[in-house]
Parts: C-alpha cells; structure tokens; sequence
C-alpha cells in the first residue's frame, strides 16, 4: 500500500504540480496494476471487452442522479439549430444490455461515465465503472465472481479510511431484512408486504421507537435510507466484506424479483473497508414491466423538482425482441483502486481530475 498520499490540507490546486503528483504516484502505478490485472481477469474468464457510446437519449432513469445534457447535430450544416438533446450516460447500463440482445453472453466494460453535483472524497463528476453482464447466471454467481476479482485486484488485505479488510475470509451475505433486525430490530418487510403500498407509518414508528429522526412528509423509502445511513451502513464491509442483498422489491427498479419471494428483488450491493463498492442485479428481461419501472422512477424525479428524462425506447425494443435470463453489476473502479492502494480520496486515484475545487 502506499504511504505517499499527499494530506489534503498540503494539496495544491493544481494537479500537475511535480510535489502533488509525486505524492500520487505509487497509487497511480497501482492503478495502471489494477487495469492490467482486471483485463487479464476477464479475458480468463471468456468475457469480451466492449465499448459503447458516452453520449446516449436517455442517461439512466435513477431519481437520484443528475445527468450532463448537450445538444446533438447530425451534420455541419444543420449546427446553427437547437439540435437533439442527448445526455452523457451515468452508466452503460442500457446500450450494454442492447448487445445482449444481439447475441453477446459474455461483456464487460471500463467504461467513463458522469454524474453532475457529485465530488467528494468518494465521489467525482466524472469517474470510472467497471460493468459486466453474463447470460445464464444468477446475482449470486456474479456476486462471488466480484469477490474473486476485488481479492485478485487488492490482494489478500484491502485499506481505506483507517480500516483494513480481510479478504481471504468468507464474505458476510447478509439480506437487508437480515441487516434491519440485526442492527435496528425491526422488522423491514412487514412494512413492505405490498411493494406498490409499503406501510409508512409503521416504519416511521419503528424508527422512532429507536431514535432514528423522521420528518413530515417523509415517504417510505427517505426513512428507509435514515435508519440504513444511521443503523446499517456503518457496520457493512467492517474487518470483513459484506454482499448486502435482496432488498426490498420497490428498490430495485431494474431487477427481477425473487422467485423465492416476490417482496424483494435480485439487487446486492457490496461493501469493503465501510465503503460502497458496486451494485448488482438479477436482471429485469421483461419490457412491459420495465416500461411500468420507468413510469414509477419518473413519477419520483418529478416529485423530488427533478427534470424527467426520457425513455430510451430502443432499450425497450431491446428487451422486448428477448433477451436471455442474466445478471451484471456495476463497480465503482476508481474506489476498487482506492481499496488496493490505501488511498482515502478518490482524486488520490485519478491522473488527471477534473477541474474544480480540491476536496478539502
């Protein structure tokens, strides 16, 4: 691990500068290592590596992310127009799942991808996801290929923010039902029963009843997300990886439900050091209801003040023409490197970052 990481108050504000960079520079080579190394990992693996454009109709339908927007002009002559809104895509999700429909079974992607209003320490306006999809295979099989490639990346001991984490011991799979009761002693799914009429008011009680600070006018989902950001995440990926898994089946709006159990849905996440890693799916194949998803996520972006973006009907078509039962994930790469060199600031990663304000 490096022990070079420049201290955020000594930073200057310019990157390039010969001190700041040569701080930087071990967990640079890790990066440069950490490249290599997944490349390899897939390639063993019989995935083919693609590439599809930054530049999509519709930038991901998450009520949460705000998405970069540009104007589009097919021709020289036509530029003195408005053009066609486009968006840089905050993933490659959909154009991905378009090459499942044309026959691909094996994918990933390094793909560079922007999300606006997001730099912190683990957050940059532009960064880089890991993607990969597999036809015939469940969010499980995808969950345990994740671990082998953060062990084979970071090695036997992952480091970030003062933490260490073992790697080589068995990762933690804990469901979100199991996490509630464990860390807060409620009982999530009986206020979940009905994914389309989750009960507010008995988990607003529930989170009073431990402390947990609601608000007027809180939907299900924002206490959720109090008790999990106050009770749950803190003692995720803690001295050993967690997959946190099957989450309630209201969030997870491209994922298929359980077969086991229509409540909660084929998503996982994965935490390392306390830090969020990547986020996976049993993948929702079928197009009506995803039609029916994206209506529901638009319904929330506009109730949030959010600009509704659109639909990406060729995605839809793509679902619609039949694509096989799979699974992917995405992987925040950027903190993949962060783990591997011991690195606290996602800048700490980057070669060049973005213009902007130094982390402080």
């Amino acid at each position: 691990m490096s022990n070079n990481i420049i201290p955020e108050h000594t930073l200057p504000e310019n990157w390039w500068h010969p001190d700041a960079f040569e701080a930087r520079a071990d967990a640079l080579v890790c990066r440069a290592g950490a490249v290599k190394t997944t490349r390899e990992f897939f390639d063993r693996r019989g995935y083919v590596e693609v590439e599809t454009p930054a530049l999509q109709v519709s930038p991901g339908m998450e009520p949460h992310l705000t998405a970069f927007e540009t104007s589009l002009h097919d021709t020289v002559q036509d530029s003195a127009g408005e053009g066609r809104p486009v968006y840089l895509h905050t993933s490659p999700e959909f154009a991905m799942k378009k090459l499942l429909a044309a026959g691909m079974q094996r994918i990933f992607q390094l793909a560079r991808v922007f999300r606006n209003g997001e730099r912190s320490a683990r957050h940059h306006p532009e960064f880089t996801m890991l993607e990969w999809y597999r036809t015939g295979a469940g969010w499980r099989d995808i969950a345990d290929e994740a671990a082998e490639l953060v062990r084979t990346v970071c090695g036997p001991v992952a480091g970030y923010n003062g933490q260490t984490c073992d790697l080589g011991r068995p990762w933690e799979y804990l469901s979100v039902q199991q996490a509630f009761d464990k860390f807060a002693g409620i009982d999530l799914l009986e206020t979940a029963s009905d994914p389309l009429r989750p009960d507010t008011e008995y988990l607003r009680l529930a989170a009073d009843g431990i402390g947990v600070r609601t608000a007027d006018g809180d939907t299900w989902e924002d206490i959720f997300f109090r008790i999990y950001l106050d009770r749950i995440e803190p003692h995720l990926g803690v001295g050993q990886a967690t997959v946190l898994h099957s989450y309630p089946a209201s969030m997870a709006a491209l994922a298929r439900l359980s077969p086991e159990d229509a409540r909660v849905a084929d998503r996982f996440e994965i935490f390392v050091c306390g830090l969020e890693l990547a986020n996976g799916y049993g993948e929702l194949t079928d197009a009506a209801e995803q039609r029916r998803r994206f209506a529901a996520m638009t319904g929330q972006r506009v109730a949030q003040g959010r600009d509704a973006y659109p639909v990406d009907e060729d995605f839809l078509a793509a679902l619609d023409s039949g694509i096989p039962d799979c699974a992917g994930i995405a992987l925040g790469f950027d903190r993949l490197v962060m783990l591997a060199a011991g690195a606290d600031r996602i800048e700490d990663v980057l070669w060049a970052p973005v213009a902007g304000p130094t982390v402080r």
